[in-house]
């Protein structure tokens, strides 16, 4: 391959017609662009300049190569300004991928706000529950829900916001069944779960006044779903008690959709977190993302 430096100093060579004035114009001594030269014709194994202390002839070929070369700056000098500019505002595309409840309950309303106010950023949003590796599979960026500590990995992880679960009801459902006063009396109660592969289910229920107090409670669902959707919904409509993050059922319980149980108790605390494959050369309209983010995702799901 070769030296782009070389060609750089070569073209200069030709259009000052000499590497004394190239030297001069260029402010750089004048035995530096002459082993240039000479390290140029060595790795193309051609003469390109006929010189001697009297004149400066450029030969046939050296004419048709400074022709290529004139071509090869302006290709290298326009790839250059492509990462200029990209890199001085938010601009391009961001390929990112988020859990579907997230994607569905929270950054439905926050990546329009975001777009607005970078317009010349392009958003590709893949929604789903399976796990991934964005290195592998080209995602600039990771948002992940979960209630176990992440695998360790070489990715930059930031914890956005903890997401604690609570008890909810339709009101015809408690209407019916009756409210339960403390967790032992869930047992009388019919569950919804999430997830569709686990042989058994239960409640993990803590005291908000006292963390350390821990209770228990299995059952066995009348509906599972990996679909937080479906369960809200199967909820309003009264068949039965879930466990739910927070701000999936908040917008129920503000219209009377929901009820909260045993609003003391909470199941479970889940934590959102951002996964990249490295801070080191973050596009600006990855990090304006990143940044964005870390300002609104806590606000949306508190």
């Amino acid at each position: 391959m070769l030296d782009l430096n070389d060609v750089y100093y070569y073209a200069q060579v030709v259009e000052h017609r000499g590497i004394t004035a190239a030297a001069r114009a260029l402010d750089v001594p004048k035995s530096s662009i002459s082993g240039r030269i000479l390290a140029l014709e060595a790795s193309l194994g051609a003469r390109l300049i006929q010189r001697t202390s009297r004149k400066f002839v450029v030969t046939e070929i050296g004419a048709e190569f400074h022709r290529h070369a004139l071509a090869m700056l302006v290709e290298a000098e326009a790839a250059e300004s492509v990462v200029q500019r990209r890199t001085a505002e938010p601009s391009g595309t961001i390929r990112f991928i988020c859990s579907v409840a997230v994607t569905q309950l929270t950054l439905a309303e926050l990546i329009p706000k975001f777009m607005a106010a970078y317009p010349r950023v392009r958003i590709v949003q893949h929604a789903a529950n399976r796990y991934v590796d964005p290195v592998q599979e080209g995602f600039d960026l990771c948002l992940r829900a979960h209630t176990d500590p992440l695998p360790s990995s070489s990715m930059v992880q930031r914890s956005l916001a903890q997401t604690p679960w609570y008890l909810f009801a339709g009101p015809g459902y408690l209407a019916r069944k009756g409210t339960p006063g403390e967790p032992g009396a869930l047992a009388e109660h019919d569950g919804i779960a999430l997830g569709s592969t686990q042989d058994s289910y239960a409640w993990r229920l803590s005291d908000v006044r006292d963390a350390d107090q821990v209770v228990t409670v299995p059952f066995t669902p009348s509906l599972q779903s990996d679909d937080m959707a479906t369960l809200k919904a199967a909820a309003c409509a009264g068949l039965g008690i879930v466990a739910l993050p927070g701000y999936v059922g908040r917008s129920e319980v503000e219209r009377g959709q929901l009820v909260r149980v045993l609003p003391q108790w909470i199941a479970g605390i889940a934590t959102i977190s951002l996964l990249m494959p490295s801070r080191r050369g973050l596009l600006p309209s990855v990090r304006a993302f990143t940044e964005f983010l870390l300002a609104h995702v806590p606000t949306a799901v508190r």
